[in-house]
């Protein structure tokens, strides 16, 4: 799956958006995040790393960037990412692939990675465990085809790659959608993930935003996990009267500047072990430079 067709599945999240009222806007920016250095996922600016890889890094940096988490590489070798990271300042320690590539280049990614100081692989989009049983392989029609079999497998392969990256001094993970928090035969898949998988090989990250439009709380997966999850995805979202649909999830907004308020969310991650938080911004209504600073003052204001 390539990074487009990931952001695909995002585009046909089929939960309608549930605005949990603890995380609900304020007059107060008051979350923080606790000393840890701001982050992006670089799947925000894909279009301007495409255009110039080290240009665009150096502009993240001059804007409080400190860490980033890879989507692509864009055809750089990994002497020429770390050369570029090594120019702007910023230190890259995670990377997204789908378990599409995981399963079918895991050694190849992992040297890629490790080469290049990498220290999380995080699987972004799980798979299915027998795909010839689908005849329609569209992302509205694969998101909703995933059951606890598939979920249960996954697990299991999440062992397996978490037993070969703590070998090469690496951690793996996933990253979560909204897909995952839809009960079947009364069993939340994300719950099971966490029980199937050994704390000490896989470890979460939770992308709050999609927690939210999956109908849960991140407050809650924080208390309830505060060991097993180390990462955060930080979004937010535009209001909307009318309620999110299939092809249309909530638009996004700048921190801040939307629905959510992300104090309880950091006031929790202080207690749990939080060790990085990537913003994500998906979209824009502005110059995507002028939206992620808005964000980065967002963060730079946060106290907990």
């Amino acid at each position: 799956m390539t990074r487009h067709t990931r952001r695909n599945f995002l585009q046909s999240a089929t939960a309608a958006v549930v605005y949990s009222s603890s995380l609900l806007k304020c007059d107060r920016l008051l979350a923080s995040p606790f000393g840890l250095p701001i982050g992006l996922q670089l799947y925000s600016v894909r279009e301007m790393l495409a255009k110039d890889y080290e240009g665009t890094l150096k502009q993240l940096a001059s804007l409080g960037y400190q860490e980033v988490e890879a989507a692509g590489y864009f055809d750089h070798s990994p002497e020429q990412v770390k050369n570029a990271m090594s120019a702007a300042g910023l230190r890259c320690v995670s990377a997204h692939y789908p378990y599409s590539s995981l399963s079918k280049d895991f050694d190849k990614i992992v040297a890629f990675n490790k080469e290049i100081g990498v220290q999380y692989i995080i699987c972004a989009f799980p798979g299915i465990k027998d795909p010839s049983r689908l005849k329609d392989m569209s992302y509205p029609s694969l998101i909703r085809s995933f059951t606890l079999e598939d979920y249960r497998w996954n697990a299991d392969q999440f062992n397996k790659f978490g037993e070969k990256l703590k070998a090469a001094g690496m951690k793996f993970g996933y990253h979560n959608h909204t897909m995952e928090f839809g009960k079947q035969d009364g069993v939340v898949p994300l719950d099971e993930m966490i029980r199937l998988t050994d704390p000490e090989l896989v470890t979460f990250e939770l992308d709050c935003g999609w927690v939210i439009v999956g109908g849960a709380n991140p407050v809650d997966y924080l208390q309830r996990y505060p060991s097993r999850i180390s990462m955060l995805h930080v979004k937010d979202f535009k209001h909307t009267d009318k309620p999110a649909s299939v092809m249309e999830p909530p638009p996004a907004a700048e921190l801040g500047k939307g629905t959510l308020d992300y104090r309880p969310v950091f006031e929790a991650a202080k207690k749990a072990s939080i060790r990085h938080y990537f913003i994500e911004q998906e979209a824009y209504d502005i110059p995507p430079l002028e939206a992620l600073k808005i964000d980065a003052e967002y963060m730079k204001r946060l106290t907990v």
